[in-house]
């Protein structure tokens, strides 16, 4: 199997070993899944598909972010407690990704589950000289580690503009560089907070992702993943405070999944133009669902319509048609083999069902179940 590698800027033989560990960034749990969140989920669940089915065994965790900025504004707008809100919101998540035949997740781990863990990893990243306390709350200096920079291959100020647009907030005047990140900040007077060394609060952002990942994966992970809108400053970020805490590789293999559009702009829950996948399922066979948003190249950002649906109908009927059978399963193999091309192992189907042969086990290595 080859896959593109975001850190090397290339497709390169992604070669684990019998164990593939796997974890994908997941949900802030204050809103329903959109199609834009579904696109990351199932791209990453037909990869574990098919190394599972190369015979290796795959443990894929995927984090909740339950304690954050953008989880206490919304809680603070509907008059919920955050947590509250965000089992009501996972629990739709989870009913989304059954209906869309989603492997269910080795671990589906909360931030609020690994304070401790978070605790102990900052208190080893400033035993190691790449953070300081200043103003209550405890950064991370890019400055210290040289490696920063190494996932997203940015230039300085394109760093700062997405870090802007993206919740950096580098016009902090608390940071020694308006590119160093919050480890630890105070929590204001109506948010959550935890007792600390250095004072009471409540973790940053991309904390969470490296103690997790840590605790459940071990220190180096093969392939971590997420959206594209993550590599940086998330995972960049993720990436300088995991090697600098334990001085050894974080991630084997960077894979990120491309924005979805709708109208025109990026599918976001700031700019509200979403498509939710629990009111796409009422309507319409979740399998065409997945397969609406299956068919297309995953390095590229693609324009949901609403047109797809009836053409993914349409593609699901005709190979339900043809019945059992391994048609198109050698062709879809080789597909997904080369760099996941999804879009060429449907078409492969296409093929085989046109010819009248049966293809529900290549259906079902795209976790297209025809059945039922």
């Amino acid at each position: 199997m080859k896959l593109y590698d975001t850190a090397r800027r290339a497709v390169v033989p992604f070669e684990p070993g019998p164990l593939v560990t796997m974890y994908t960034c997941g949900i802030t749990p204050y809103d329903a899944t959109h199609v834009g969140h579904a696109a990351t989920y199932v791209l990453y669940d037909v990869l574990q598909r098919r190394l599972r089915d190369l015979g290796h065994d795959t443990q894929c965790v995927r984090n909740i972010t339950d304690v954050d900025d953008d989880m206490l504004r919304k809680a603070r707008e509907v008059g919920m407690p955050y947590l509250d809100l965000a089992a009501a919101e996972v629990a739709r998540f989870q009913g989304d990704m059954r209906a869309l035949n989603v492997l269910p997740a080795y671990s589906e781990p909360a931030a609020t589950s690994a304070i401790h863990d978070i605790l102990g990893f900052i208190g080893m990243v400033l035993d190691r000289g790449h953070a300081y306390q200043a103003a209550g709350a405890v950064y991370f200096s890019v400055a210290s580690f040289e490696r920063f920079g190494q996932v997203s291959h940015l230039g300085r100020d394109e760093m700062l503009a997405l870090a802007a647009e993206r919740g950096g907030n580098p016009g902090d005047p608390a940071k020694r560089d308006p590119l160093d990140f919050v480890l630890w900040q105070p929590s204001a007077p109506d948010e959550p907070a935890w007792d600390s060394m250095w004072g009471p609060g409540r973790p940053g952002w991309h904390i969470e992702c490296s103690a997790l990942s840590m605790r459940e994966l071990g220190t180096t992970i093969d392939l971590h993943g997420g959206g594209s809108d993550l590599i940086f400053p998330h995972h960049e970020c993720e990436a300088a405070q995991s090697e600098a805490a334990t001085g050894e590789r974080f991630v084997r293999h960077w894979m990120h999944a491309p924005m979805v559009e709708y109208e025109g702009t990026k599918m976001s829950k700031s700019l509200g133009n979403l498509v939710f996948i629990s009111e796409l399922v009422k309507e319409w066979d979740p399998m065409a669902v997945r397969l609406a948003i299956l068919d297309h190249a995953y390095r590229r950002p693609w324009a949901w319509h609403d047109g797809l649906l009836p053409q993914a109908t349409d593609r699901l009927e005709r190979w339900r048609e043809e019945g059992d059978g391994d048609g198109g399963l050698a062709a879809v193999r080789a597909a997904l083999d080369d760099d996941l091309d999804i879009p060429a192992a449907i078409r492969a189907i296409d093929g085989a069902a046109a010819a009248g042969a049966g293809v529900d086990q290549a259906a079902g290595l795209l976790g297209v179940a025809l059945a039922g």
